[in-house]
């Protein structure tokens, strides 16, 4: 993945100190473009930016002239050919989506649950890709969706593979928003439990970050032990049920080693996953 991503230095939910600049602005309107549940009216962009309507219209407008937008009726705007383009080739390029798809297709197969790889991007975790069962409820998230790092089990997984420092600047200190009544919403809380997520090789969320939905991750660790994201399994708390945790938990962790063996060139790249390494 591209090299923005991954770094403790950007974190998505907090403004910069720094004032904005053209380029800055120009970014800030694509990121929100490519949110899930497009097309976007002119208004919500303002929104999620923070920049004036004149100057978020300014921008689409640059991008619809060179394909990277499309306005709709009703003032709407979604993502260009050239956008979706860009996209897909570097969707194609990036080694760890090749090595890690067969590996969350193996996975799906065995657990019967949504598998998914997720990357790190400041204190969020962005999904990237997912393999999904054939199943009467639809759980896969969009492409690029985001879900903070504390009430997340992949965000949990690359946590507890980080240095305990940045683990520690990336969730503050301060008291974290509930998405649930489960959301862990101590920074300390969330840091204590790390140890047992690294001991173990991976990570629960139960119902933090929705209500009826556990999630199962373990990181994905690339040269020099650099944290490259994480696999996991998603599913509704009655079918994923807390006595299946301890037997597809090191599932889990299996198939987040192999992706990591082949990102470091290692030996049985895309593998079987097993439930031991």
């Amino acid at each position: 993945m591209p090299n923005s991503v991954n770094t403790p230095a950007s974190h998505r939910e907090e403004p910069r100190a720094a004032a904005k600049g053209p380029v800055d602005k120009a970014l800030e309107v694509l990121d929100a473009l490519v949110q899930p549940d497009a097309p976007h009216r002119l208004a919500d962009l303002a929104a999620r930016t923070g920049l004036p309507k004149p100057t978020v219209h300014r921008l689409l407008q640059t991008f619809a002239d060179a394909g990277y937008a499309v306005p709709g009726p009703g003032g709407n705007y979604q993502a260009g050919p050239r956008l979706l383009g860009l996209a897909a080739t570097t969707m194609a390029s990036s080694r760890e989506l090749r090595l890690a798809r067969p590996v969350l297709d193996d996975l799906r197969q065995r657990t019967g649950h949504l598998a998914h790889f997720s990357v790190r991007d400041g204190a969020v975790a962005v999904h990237v890709t997912h393999s999904e069962p054939s199943s009467a409820y639809h759980m896969a998230p969009a492409a690029g969706g985001e879900v903070p790092l504390y009430c997340s089990a992949v965000g949990w997984a690359m946590l507890s593979a980080l240095p305990s420092p940045m683990a520690a600047e990336l969730l503050g200190s301060a008291p974290l928003p509930a998405r649930t009544p489960r959301t862990v919403t101590d920074p300390a809380a969330v840091l204590a439990a790390l140890p047992t997520v690294r001991e173990q090789g991976y990570a629960v969320d139960d119902e933090y970050a929705e209500q009826d939905v556990r999630a199962i991750a373990a990181p994905v660790l690339g040269p020099g032990g650099q944290v490259a994201g994480a696999v996991g399994i998603v599913g509704l708390t009655f079918t994923l049920d807390e006595a299946s945790v301890a037997m597809l938990g090191p599932m889990v962790r299996a198939a987040a080693g192999t992706v990591s063996a082949a990102l470091r060139g290692g030996a049985g790249t895309l593998g079987i996953v097993r439930g031991q390494e």
